[in-house]
């Protein structure tokens, strides 16, 4: 497939003068496939002139004007041609990205509440991957900070032997409890962090069972989920490269003496400073997150690190970003990018809380989702779904619930909408495409003939053009999507093809119907857009549902 958004671009900048004229696709099919503002932008611009030498300099679409927009109709066979040549046209990248997501807390159970970063994270670090960059996941535990000070202490004060996540989540709710009644134990905890930030052998031995325990949870997690990261360096991954920090002199220039002898950065621009130091000069987030930058400076030399973390932090970012320039940590050409994506929420609209122990597991809510996929299967067929199907649509409709959702919104969990065989949804597209692979099927068994490019075809109908010219912005999709960090414009993109092939499957016989071969061979590229589309949406397609 042409990427026709970028070959209009270029012919409409040389054929008007104007750089990087912008280009759309059209609101509606009845403007065309694309629409430019070129005009209505540069009003010296005559457009009669403009659309006469762009339908004398191309062969591949149909230029008319409405009003003061240009309107683009890709040509019938040049339709055709993009659905036999369904590969991709696109240049390696050699650009390298991180991508920063996921990030559980270790003590804690995986709540809901990372589900976004985690399954935002893994389709933006697919898309990246598809378009050729050299793209590296980076699970940035949460291994180190206060919480375990808060954590040491109560596991010291109830001589406790149970490391499980559970317990280890009670304590912490407890400890909230008991610090609301007595502002001590706050102080208690920074007492104990510091011994595990000095390497005082009873926290570190203590810190680390906790860990060991939460990575094996984790790792339960990410294999229900289909979810594979390339690291999984924690806070403490960067101690040394802290210690060199907080000895370089072009470092300790920069930092200032702020309340209660804390350390911090004033950054130009931003009212806030960054406090780099405790006052007992233990690390902050800030310290650890400037050394996991230099290190990543150092190994991979990154273009572009993404930040798939939610948008309470979003002060917090640009306090780092400005801060780590300033210090010169990062390369002044690499890209720094907060995501920042919304919260999830509980059917009652109101934020989970670790804190006053309202967590909902991940895993209770994976589990929950391949039952009732389980039942969804003798609704539609009459009999369950085999586990692996049922594992295919129960976590795919979660995921997809998810990911549909613009990153900035915040997400109101709702399994009415997760589970819809009806609307935009996982299971929905995830049936599609068996409709596809079962059409498909029976018309092998026909030995029906692949078009052929150049062939001549029967007058398309409506139902046909439909799906043909949206399986012809595909690839600008994926850039798109990529580009901006929004995986819902690869959802919304799918839902809309799969619409389009399920009105032209209703309303035309493929496999005994006129244009058999044409049919078929549009339905089997849908199919394979549609499987491919929720690949990169980290969603598995079952042949069969």
């Amino acid at each position: 497939m042409i990427n026709y958004k970028v070959e209009i671009r270029k012919i409409l900048a040389r054929v008007t003068g104007v750089k990087n004229p912008e280009v759309e696709f059209s609101a509606s099919e009845q403007f065309g496939d694309y629409s430019s503002n070129v005009v209505l932008k540069n009003k010296d611009l005559d457009i009669d002139k403009i659309i006469k030498k762009l339908n004398e300099e191309n062969s591949d679409f149909i230029a008319e004007k409405k009003g003061k927009f240009i309107n683009f109709w890709l040509k019938k066979d040049i339709l055709v041609n993009n659905l036999i040549s369904k590969d991709i046209d696109i240049k390696k990248n050699n650009g390298v990205v991180i991508i920063d997501y996921s990030s559980p807390n270790i003590a804690k159970p995986f709540g809901i509440g990372h589900l976004r970063s985690t399954v935002i994270g893994q389709a933006i670090y697919n898309l990246y991957k598809y378009l050729g960059f050299e793209v590296i996941g980076d699970n940035h535990l949460g291994d180190w900070g206060t919480q375990f000070g808060k954590l040491l202490y109560m596991i010291d004060k109830t001589k406790t032997k149970d490391y499980s996540i559970e317990n280890l989540e009670k304590l912490y709710v407890n400890f909230h409890t008991e610090a609301e009644k007595d502002e001590i134990l706050e102080e208690e905890a920074r007492i104990w962090f510091k011994k595990l930030e000095d390497g005082d052998t009873e926290a570190r031995t203590i810190w680390k069972q906790c860990v060991n325990v939460s990575l094996n949870e984790f790792s339960k997690i990410y294999a229900l989920l289909g979810v594979k990261i390339d690291n999984s360096f924690g806070e403490s991954f960067y101690l040394e490269e802290m210690k060199e920090m907080l000895l370089d002199p072009k470092i300790i220039k920069y930092l200032e003496t702020g309340e209660n002898n804390s350390k911090i950065i004033n950054i130009p621009d931003i009212k806030t400073p960054l406090m780099f130091l405790k006052s007992d000069g233990a690390t902050t987030y800030a310290t650890r997150d400037m050394a996991t930058l230099a290190f990543r400076q150092k190994k991979y030399k990154p273009d572009l690190i993404i930040y798939e973390v939610g948008a309470e932090q979003q002060l917090y970012f640009k306090q780092l970003f400005a801060a780590a320039r300033l210090l010169k940590i990062i390369d002044p050409k690499t890209e720094l990018v907060h995501t920042a994506h919304g919260l999830y929420l509980a059917p009652d609209g109101k934020k989970f809380s670790t804190r006053k122990g309202k967590t909902i597991k991940l895993i209770e809510v994976l589990e929950e989702a391949i039952e009732r996929a389980m039942e969804l299967g003798k609704k539609s067929s009459g009999s369950a779904y085999a586990k692996a199907t049922a594992d295919a649509v129960g976590i795919g409709a979660i995921k997809y619930f998810d990911l549909m959702h613009s990153v900035q919104s915040n997400v109101v969990f709702d399994w009415e909408k997760i589970m819809n065989m009806e609307g935009n949804s996982g299971p929905y597209l995830q049936y599609t495409i068996a409709r596809t692979n079962s059409v498909v099927s029976k018309g092998l068994t026909l030995k029906a003939e692949r078009v052929r490019k150049g062939q001549t075809l029967p007058e398309l109908t409506e139902q046909e053009l439909s799906v043909l010219r949206k399986l012809s912005q595909f690839q600008e999709v994926i850039m798109t999507a990529a580009k901006s960090y929004s995986p819902n414009i690869l959802c919304n993109y799918l839902y809309e093809l799969a619409s389009k092939f399920n009105t032209f499957y209703n309303a035309h016989k493929i496999i005994s119907g006129e244009n058999q071969e044409f049919r078929l061979q549009l339905t089997k590229s849908t199919g394979e857009v549609l499987k491919t589309g929720l690949n990169l949406l980290g969603i598995d397609a079952p042949e069969k549902m």
